[in-house]
């Protein structure tokens, strides 16, 4: 908090100086309230001088001085906001008590009054809870970042459960509002809170599961609307399913894909056999066998000429028997890249794998060819010549290549030449069922 820059610091002396909240640091970040908090108090103690007040009487009392007679002593004596925030802040526990009385009725102060809530004192904690408990729940919703931010710390529960239950409680729009907030932990329980209020139709839940960013409320949003479904409705299938089967996130596909066999549509999983996410294929074999249909027939019909649909090999590997090896390998050759990985990554969920079969892919163009093969290979890392993967090495051979040869002359307990090595590891698919 007290490394970026001394900007807690900063906001700290431009509230000496008097500067209101809103000129001395942007009201609308939580952080830059919990940052005033912690900057006050180390400053307070680490640099006191820097508090120092020319204008006062005695040239020489510091803020602190003047804030405890102020706020302590003369509590008939309405301080600035400038002043009480920083009050607020005190590490004097009976200074932020005191201070308390007098933040009820200034809103712009309210965020100092949520984390006076979470309070180490427990009087001072007691006293802004009993102020917090007494707050409108549009000014309490209007902090929900900061609340949720303060609601991880060990005493800080008081402030989230308010704002909780305000939330189910309270006006619908409260709570819609909140919805597209930028905030994620503030998202998540706007829409957890709409779902459970039922305040959402099912298909503006779709759209959100399909586009929002936030795996959370994905989840949220596509199993509500899901739940929502009934059979045979052509409407809510447009209206819910498609959005969800659309979707880029394979968790939502995924859900789309179950949401076919509520709908009675279980043909209608077909496509997703050959879906680039594990999860999405296992739904789709699902649903299509909840239908009465065995995926591994349409697998081995789709392998014969997979170029539109690369994954079939793959998809064959996960529900498979051994016996389909031989089907999988031939597309070791295939000339479309796709295929050849997903023909590697088949063999691999077949536990079919043969070390001549799939060595020369080391030297395949295409790195996702060359993934797959490494592997594939490292469980036989002692078998693969070391001669062949120190050939990879040399600087004229593709980045993929050297990062395949470094990795498995690590796993067979060897170490690349001095200079040889990649200057950075690629990410790999640690396992066929990934995406391919």
């Amino acid at each position: 908090m007290l490394t970026r820059g001394g900007e807690p610091y900063e906001a700290a002396r431009r509230l000496a100086a008097g500067t209101a909240p809103d000129q001395a640091l942007d009201v609308t970040d939580p952080d830059s309230w919990i940052d005033l908090d912690i900057g006050v108090r180390a400053l307070a103690w680490q640099r006191p001088e820097l508090f120092h007040s020319n204008a006062s009487p005695s040239g020489r009392r510091t803020i602190w001085a003047r804030l405890a007679s102020t706020i302590t002593v003369t509590r008939s004596q309405r301080p600035g906001d400038a002043e009480l925030a920083l009050a607020l802040c005190h590490p004097d526990g009976h200074v932020r008590e005191a201070a308390l009385d007098h933040a009820e009725k200034r809103p712009t102060l309210l965020p100092l009054v949520v984390i006076r809530c979470a309070d180490w004192a427990g009087p001072v904690r007691e006293r802004a809870r009993a102020l917090l408990a007494g707050t409108p729940p549009h000014r309490l919703a209007a902090q929900s970042a900061l609340v949720l931010r303060i609601g991880r710390r060990s005493r800080g529960g008081f402030a989230q459960d308010l704002l909780t239950g305000a939330l189910r409680t309270g006006p619908a729009a409260q709570t819609e509002a909140l919805l597209d907030s930028g905030d994620r932990a503030t998202a998540r329980l706007a829409h957890r809170v709409a779902v459970e209020r039922r305040l959402l139709p099912a298909s503006r839940l779709a759209r959100t599961a399909a586009r929002h960013r936030d795996v959370v409320v994905q989840d949220l949003c596509a199993e509500a609307a899901v739940a929502a479904l009934r059979e045979g409705g052509d409407d809510e299938f447009t209206e819910v399913v498609v959005p969800l089967l659309g979707s880029r996130y394979s968790r939502v596909r995924s859900a789309g894909v179950t949401a076919l066999r509520r709908t009675g549509r279980h043909a209608d999983a077909e496509p997703y056999l050959t879906d680039r996410s594990a999860v999405v294929r296992a739904c789709a074999r699902w649903v299509l066998r909840q239908g009465g249909t065995d995926p591994a027939p349409l697998y081995r019909a789709l392998c014969a000429d997979p170029a539109d649909r690369p994954a079939a090999a793959v998809g064959l590997g996960e529900c498979g028997v051994r016996e389909d090896a031989d089907l999988v390998r031939t597309l070791l050759a295939h000339p479309d890249p796709r295929v050849r990985a997903c023909a590697v990554a088949g063999l691999r969920a077949l536990d079919a794998v043969r070390l001549d079969d799939v060595r020369p892919l080391l030297d395949d163009p295409s790195a996702a060819v060359v993934r797959q093969a490494t592997v594939a290979l490292l469980p036989w890392a002692d078998s693969v010549p070391r001669e062949r993967l120190r050939a990879l090495l040399t600087e004229d051979r593709p980045r993929h290549q050297r990062v395949a040869a470094t990795r498995l002359l690590r796993a067979a307990g060897a170490h690349a030449q001095p200079g040889h090595a990649p200057p950075h590891r690629s990410t790999e698919a640690a396992s066929a069922g990934r995406s391919v």
